[in-house]
């Protein structure tokens, strides 16, 4: 009943399995301990009834108050128990949850993120979450501890007379084969409803991302209409949904109560062929008050059980894509870095086609081309963000599609044109270069890096807070403390995209001769498209459609008159242009 299919049905971690277990059966021991109540009515009724007919006297009152104080007892303490297991155990299951998906979002190729965006991925580590939440707290415990809490019961009222356990139960199995027979229902509703979530949250993602262009092309009207129309288009969806699960969830309901009907009807015509007595159709009666008790809260919350399959199928993706692996120890020969024959798809379409190039230590390779030629996805392969589809990539002569991509970027220190930077101090953003630098070393990359400049203009230096991203930063200033968190780490390996794309001329200048002077002996990778920033490179690689169209160095490539000359003299003659 618990086994692996159950495990990744709901989503669960081997803890959660183990709660549910628990869970099921402090559930099952509550709903016996409360049958054992009506026992004890019955007992009592039975007893009072024989004063009445047959002269037999009643039970001490101090017996009587004992039992039904030990009952009491009981009941208060298995229900304790009950709750214990189906709510406080799964709140820490909640937080294993998240953090086991952060963590295996944290080991994920970067490619995977380009298919999944952020306001998705998001709606699946708090929605999904969340919806699995609910039903591993309200429902599993709960349904399969009256799965089994109403089997055992049923055996021991087949004891007393088969006829009226039929009558009484029969409503039971009808009910729920009626909800499992809408479960595709649920399941194609849960799925429109998850995606017009998702369509929502993209909305007001994207809204609060573009807020400025929105308002400088006064597109804030039609925007807002767009995403009302969502929002809409997300209650219409969610209230069909739960329109037609509700219908079958009362319909369920209603045929499980008919339950008490028949067994009256039953019970009265074996009274009256003298089959029984009014006592036994008394205890039947007094089972039934109780007997549906423990399917109230499932039957309500079966169907979110249902919906729920959607919220579980999109984390169970997250835990079955493949992790990038590999060894934990890199300890190449050197640090050169080789491209062999390596090739790159994306969304089945290929992105690079049999690069083959040698970025050599101690020199700074450049890597040249159109946009879209594939310069960007180089240096991610490089690093092992991506894996290549084909061929291999060395670094030191070792394989890196081997080595485990934490213990491979520790010798990589990258500055990216998209800057990350987080809602931090400039002192702590620049130390996520290497943990444990001190306040001098940081000091040191940010005045190498060109930064001390802004810094000193900031209120509290160092220690300002620049918002989430850098907001409060420019562009340029922004770039800046990446590459200081670069230089700080100080690794054998560097990659530059773009790295001073967002500097002026007087900045681009200091920043390249702090890199000049820095980078000496490290294998350095650089991607640009004004040429200017790398006519000093020790070997520039021509890429275009994906391949190599020349390499060599750059007295070598003007003298060839192939693309990269081509692409020297348009940005020539595009730096004469002047205003009309």
């Amino acid at each position: 009943m618990f086994g692996k299919g159950f495990q990744r049905k709901y989503a669960l971690t081997d803890q959660g399995v183990r709660n549910t277990k628990q869970g099921t059966l402090w559930t099952v021991i509550v709903n016996l301990v409360t049958m054992g109540g009506v026992s004890i009515l019955y007992q009592m009724m039975s007893g009072f009834i024989g004063t009445l007919t047959e002269e037999s006297p009643l039970p001490g009152a101090a017996m009587m108050i004992s039992i039904v104080l030990l009952f009491v007892l009981l009941s208060f303490v298995t229900h304790l128990q009950q709750y214990q297991a189906t709510y406080g155990l799964v709140y820490n299951e909640v937080k294993a949850t998240r953090l086991g998906l952060a963590e295996r979002l944290r080991r994920l190729p970067l490619g995977y993120f380009g298919r999944r965006d952020l306001a998705d991925l998001t709606e699946t580590i708090m929605g999904d979450v969340n919806r699995m939440e609910h039903v591993w707290s309200h429902v599993l415990g709960y349904l399969y501890g009256a799965y089994i809490s109403t089997a055992v019961i049923a055996v021991c009222l087949m004891v007393y007379d088969w006829r009226l356990t039929v009558a009484c139960l029969w409503g039971v199995p009808v009910a729920f084969g009626l909800l499992f027979g809408s479960r595709k229902i649920a399941s194609r509703s849960a799925e429109r409803t998850k995606k017009a979530a998702v369509r929502v949250s993209d909305g007001i993602q994207e809204a609060l991302e573009n807020v400025r262009e929105i308002r400088a092309t006064n597109q804030e009207e039609r925007y807002l209409a767009a995403l009302d129309q969502k929002i809409d288009d997300h209650e219409r969806i969610m209230i069909q949904g739960e329109l037609g699960t509700g219908l079958f969830v009362n319909a369920a309901s209603v045929i499980m109560r008919l339950g008490v009907a028949t067994t009256i009807l039953t019970g009265a015509e074996l009274i009256l062929s003298g089959s029984i007595d009014f006592m036994l159709l008394f205890l039947f009666l007094m089972v039934i008050t109780r007997v549906y008790a423990p399917f109230d809260q499932s039957l309500a919350l079966i169907a979110e059980l249902f919906v729920s399959q959607v919220s579980a199928d999109r984390m169970n993706e997250i835990y079955e894509t493949p992790i990038a692996e590999g060894a934990e120890g890199f300890s190449p020969k050197g640090h050169d870095i080789v491209f062999e024959e390596v090739c790159f798809s994306y969304d089945k379409k290929e992105v690079l086609h049999n690069v083959s190039f040698t970025a050599r230590e101690g020199e700074v390779t450049a890597l040249v081309g159109p946009s879209g030629s594939g310069k960007s996805t180089c240096a991610r392969l490089a690093a092992r963000l991506w894996d290549a589809t084909g061929g291999a990539i060395k670094v030191g002569g070792v394989d890196i599609s081997t080595v485990d991509p934490e213990a491979l970027l520790r010798d990589y220190s990258m500055v990216f044109q998209d800057v990350v930077l987080f809602d931090d101090t400039v002192m702590e953003n620049i130390r996520l270069g290497r943990r444990g630098a001190t306040d001098e070393e940081v000091r040191a990359a940010a005045r190498a890096a060109n930064c001390e400049e802004f810094v000193q203009r900031l209120p509290q230096g160092y220690d300002t807070p620049i918002g989430e991203n850098g907001t409060r930063l420019s562009g340029g200033e922004r770039q800046r403390i990446s590459i200081a968190r670069a230089l700080l780490k100080n690794a054998p390996i560097v990659l530059l995209d773009e790295a001073t794309a967002s500097l002026d001329v007087e900045n681009e200048t200091k920043v390249q001769g702090a890199l000049s002077r820095l980078l000496a002996g490290k294998t350095v990778l650089v991607i640009a498209h004004r040429m200017r920033t790398v006519e000093a490179a020790d070997q520039i690689v021509v890429l275009a459609d994906g391949q190599v169209a020349e390499s060599g160095s750059p007295a070598e490539l003007m003298a060839k008159g192939g693309l990269y000359r081509r692409m020297v003299e348009l940005q020539r003659e595009s730096a004469q242009w002047k205003l009309g």
